[in-house]
């Protein structure tokens, strides 16, 4: 009797000192620098928001924040009073998160997430709920909603940085060091353009000469079940390095006219093919384009880093741009035709200089036409943005019925690069996702979808959002991930949106006959 009294005694003493440890709940971490975390070592905290994974680089840790984190010049003119925001927007809330066993991509989201707080920068996961981004959520192919937002494509182009594709030539420090890690590149490579299935693709970093594109349009066929060929730029093999070429189904377009080259800044890295459709006879220009990275050495004059955020050789890049410019205009000329799409990894953000500069002569940037401030294509050190472009010029954007980049890579850690794993899969094939475009092609087309000049206003007073000029429509706001804040119908003709956290988010304003998308920055 007294060993089950104190066996009882002791099953109580037990459930209540479990129930004695307080789960401090944490209700809004954007407001946080990680110095904060130093007030709960050593207790379990829970997160009422979604939390985001924003960098999975490391082997033994993930860094996660409250918000899927940008680039600064990716969203701001550098520099700009914005840009500035953002910097410190962007440095809040950012924590390490370790003992989570299996793999996660960037961007997955974790709910409900309860972890231990080891020190200032770093806490333990105990559990959560995980949420979108997965492997299987985009492994049966690319989002079909947003290529075909203006109507069904009647052509699709892809375009992808190959990281370095190599056939021969191996082990200079560049790409495949062998042909066994070629042939485990190639068997990734070609899974993914065979999922994505275009009709016409604009590959950099590939190797000079034919073999590499020979190679890719023979494994496409194979794969597809349609015949591939690939534009012969009469090039040879020059050791590693790369180049910039199309491969096309001949079953859908033919190329029209000769090749043509700008050798502004890098040689055969900026080209421009013009291409027709076998079955309506229309014809479009493709200019694929690789410009200047901002590593290397010798950066000297408008080359040196400034400090705003654009990086080495941003003079470099803004000539490649002026080039491509003035190169258009007399390609428009030689092919006959007026349409031109230019795509490739410019390396450079949305807003940096020769972005900026390709825009103010005319060119629309189909990511921000299509995703506003949501797209991206590329991640480094866990900050989002798109250096793989794709901008049209204003003929050719009626017939534009989408775009999408496909996040297959930037996602991905390089732990599953073919150079060190077995990873048999698409994923992580380039550090740089493929760009897809949909093409309807009718040279009559003259109706620009969807790019307003809005009578409706966002302004901001006392660092809130408000809304003008929209009295009876409505508005939705979003996280970048796509996910519904809030929405409400608007009643005011000065309409202030309350209650959101401090980040970054894209307003849909519906008012006035017109779609206001925007993001907002809420500090």
């Amino acid at each position: 009797m007294r060993r089950t009294f104190i066996l009882i005694l002791f099953t109580i003493i037990n459930t209540w000192l479990i129930s004695a440890v307080t789960i401090v709940t944490i209700n809004n971490p954007e407001d946080w620098t990680y110095t904060e975390l130093k007030n709960y070592v050593g207790q379990t905290i829970q997160f009422t928001n979604p939390m985001y994974v924003t960098n999975n680089y490391s082997s033994s840790s993930l860094t996660i924040s409250p918000r899927r984190i940008f680039s600064p010049t990716n969203q701001a003119y550098p520099m700009s009073q914005e840009y500035n925001q953002l910097l410190t927007t962007d440095a809040k809330g950012t924590i390490s998160l370790t003992g989570v066993s299996d793999y996660h991509r960037i961007g997955e989201r974790m709910l409900n997430l309860t972890v231990k707080v080891n020190s200032q920068t770093s806490v333990s996961f105990q559990s959560c709920t995980w949420s979108g981004n997965t492997r299987k959520d985009i492994e049966q192919g690319f989002d079909q909603q947003a290529i075909s937002k203006y109507g069904e494509p009647t052509i699709l182009i892809c375009t992808m940085n190959l990281e370095y594709y190599l056939v021969e030539n191996f082990g200079t420090g560049y790409g495949p060091d062998s042909n066994a890690d070629h042939q485990k590149q190639r068997a990734k490579v070609s899974k993914a353009l065979a999922t994505i299935n275009a009709d016409v693709y604009g590959f950099v970093e590939i190797q000079q000469g034919q073999g590499a594109l020979a190679e890719l349009a023979a494994d496409l066929t194979q794969n597809t079940g349609r015949n591939f060929s690939y534009i012969n730029d009469g090039g040879s093999v020059y050791g590693s390095y790369t180049k910039s070429g199309f491969v096309y189904c001949s079953d859908k377009v033919t190329p029209y006219g000769k090749l043509r080259e700008n050798n502004t800044g890098v040689k055969n890295r900026k080209k421009t093919q013009a291409f027709q459709e076998i079955s309506t006879g229309e014809k479009f220009l493709l200019s694929v384009n690789h410009f200047k990275a901002k590593s290397g050495s010798n950066a000297s004059g408008d080359n040196a880093d400034k400090n705003d955020g654009q990086g080495k050789f941003n003079g470099d890049r803004v000539r490649e741009a002026q080039s491509v410019i003035e190169n258009y205009k007399k390609d428009c000329t030689f092919y006959g035709d007026s349409d031109i799409l230019i795509m490739g990894d410019l390396n450079a953000y949305a807003m940096e200089d020769p972005i900026t500069l390709l825009r103010d002569n005319g060119m629309i940037d189909l990511h921000r036409a299509f995703h506003a401030d949501s797209s991206y294509s590329y991640v480094y050190r866990g900050q989002l943005g798109y250096l793989d472009h794709a901008l049209c010029n204003k003929t050719l954007y009626p017939q534009v019925t989408g775009m999408v980049a496909y996040h297959i890579n930037s996602d991905e850690s390089d732990r599953y690069t073919y150079d060190k794993s077995n990873d048999q899969t698409m994923f992580r094939c380039s550090d740089h996702d493929p760009i897809i475009v949909g093409l309807r092609l009718d040279s009559t087309a003259t109706a620009i979808p969807e790019i307003v000049v809005p009578t409706v206003q966002i302004y901001y007073s006392d660092y809130r959002p408000h809304i003008r000029n929209a009295i009876g429509g409505y508005y939705i706001v979003y996280q970048l991930d796509g996910q519904v804040v809030t929405q409400s119908s608007i009643t005011h003709s000065e309409e202030m949106i309350d209650g959101l956290q401090q980040g970054l988010y894209i307003i849909n304003v519906y008012g006035q006959g017109t779609c206001l998308q925007t993001k907002l920055i809420v500090p």
